[in-house]
């Protein structure tokens, strides 16, 4: 068993490190989702942010919409063209998926400020992409409202998870200490 451990201790490593940062950011996360439920915006603040800057880049390409909050449910109604086209939740304000990329990163240690300025810069980038692809969702939708399955469920998470996975390529093979000392 000790051979193992030994033989492993850098996966071992990895894998500890990555649950750590990850229950821990989660867990802040969860603190911060609980406390929005008293703030003056709906859902949260992050969520109400990525649905209003939507709705902006919407407009700004001449797609008229607007941006409501739902009655019902903790969601923000997007409405293009006088036409309701989906609902801006919780889980598309990319800070989940923040999470999971910071955590790989932190696991796959580099050199601190390398981290710190790929962790910033990876995550300016991972909210950017799901923004335009909240984005070219709605225009999507808009167009090929009988598409939003395969829409919503195959293509666009690919674009955000295939974001996040380019951005640990780089970081494994160009900044971590393991990339730079396979290189």
């Amino acid at each position: 068993m000790k051979t193992l451990l030994i033989k492993y201790k850098s996966v071992i490593k990895f894998i500890l490190t990555f649950l750590l940062v990850y229950a821990a950011l989660s867990f802040c996360y969860k603190l911060y989702l609980d406390a929005s439920k008293d703030s003056n915006y709906y859902p949260d603040y992050i969520t109400h942010v990525v649905a209003k800057q939507t709705e902006t880049v919407l407009n700004s390409v001449g797609y008229a919409s607007k941006i409501l909050p739902h009655p019902e449910e903790p969601s923000m109604k997007l409405i293009v063209r006088d036409k309701y086209l989906a609902r801006v939740i919780e889980g598309c304000n990319s800070v989940s998926v923040i999470i999971l990329f910071i955590s790989f990163v932190i696991a796959f240690s580099g050199k601190r400020k390398t981290t710190v300025l790929f962790l910033l810069v990876g995550g300016i980038v991972i909210y950017l992409a799901n923004l335009f692809r909240i984005v070219i969702l709605s225009i999507g939708l808009y167009h090929y409202p009988w598409r939003s399955e395969i829409l919503h469920s195959v293509v666009f998470p690919a674009i955000i998870y295939g974001m996040v996975f380019l951005l640990w390529m780089l970081w494994v093979n160009k900044f971590s200490n393991i990339g730079k000392n396979n290189g």
